[in-house]
């Protein structure tokens, strides 16, 4: 199957570092048109990829950010909301200030980043929105509550959204990644039993990749998915599709975990 995504214009929030910025650069090497939105920006973009500067909190940067795109190449034709923090904390500990930024970066970025370039799509009679959530919102873990109420916030928006726009030809779906080892969360920096813990937890045994998420997003994005919306997809490698995942490497016969 050929993925044709040349010529799309495709906007990635917090596409200037980490994940986002790996999404932006395989768009790009599919020859879209890709314009990365953040707060801040490194020197080595990829290219092809550009940079506008955007606070997805703030109402008015985020439509200056989208009219700058559509002055620029005259549509929006796929967004990745891409850009989110966490914040940890047992709820009794929890400060309402953190409460307060991951819901607004995680949930309300997305509401406000969609409802710009949702105009825009009505206009072209297509579309394509594909908000990241994360496997927390479908299991959340102790001391995740502002994470993961702010994930399972973005699954039900991307609901809602896909039949609004439905009437438009844009579809909208949502993606949960398992554990992609970034700056943020520190996995691949953890002790080596931790990661194991941790790695145990998954049917494929190994680290999440930006490129695992990156392939999803290219099929999403394609004309090949045009009947694919309001879903959540899972892109976790299998994170507790059984109880104990670990249990099918030990069994007689079965190929060591992934090095």
């Amino acid at each position: 199957m050929h993925l044709d995504l040349s010529d799309r214009v495709v906007v990635v929030t917090g596409g200037g570092r980490g994940i986002g910025a790996q999404i932006a650069a395989r768009f790009a090497a599919e020859g879209s048109r890709v314009v990365a939105f953040d707060l801040a920006f490194a020197d080595d973009a990829a290219a092809g990829v550009e940079q506008v500067l955007c606070d997805v909190v703030d109402p008015a940067s985020v439509r200056a950010a989208v009219e700058t795109v559509v002055a620029r190449h005259g549509t929006v034709d796929v967004l990745v909301n891409n850009a989110g923090v966490n914040v940890e904390g047992r709820v009794e500990d929890l400060a309402w200030e953190g409460w307060r930024r991951c819901m607004d970066v995680n949930a309300g970025g997305v509401f406000l980043v969609s409802q710009a370039v949702a105009e825009v799509m009505k206009r072209a009679r297509r579309g394509r929105i594909l908000n990241a959530a994360s496997f927390a919102a479908i299991v959340p873990s102790v001391g995740s509550a502002a994470y993961a109420a702010s994930k399972a916030a973005v699954v039900q928006l991307t609901r809602v959204l896909a039949s609004e726009l439905g009437p438009w030809g844009v579809t909208v779906n949502a993606y949960a990644p398992g554990m992609v080892p970034t700056a943020m969360n520190g996995f691949a920096e953890m002790p080596a039993a931790a990661q194991d813990r941790l790695l145990d937890t998954l049917s494929l045994r190994r680290w999440e990749s930006a490129d695992d998420v990156a392939d999803l997003l290219l099929f999403l994005a394609s004309d090949a998915a045009s009947y694919i919306t309001g879903t959540l997809v899972d892109v976790s490698g299998g994170k507790l599709a059984t109880q104990i995942p670990s249990r099918a490497y030990e069994a007689p016969g079965a190929p060591p975990p992934p090095a």
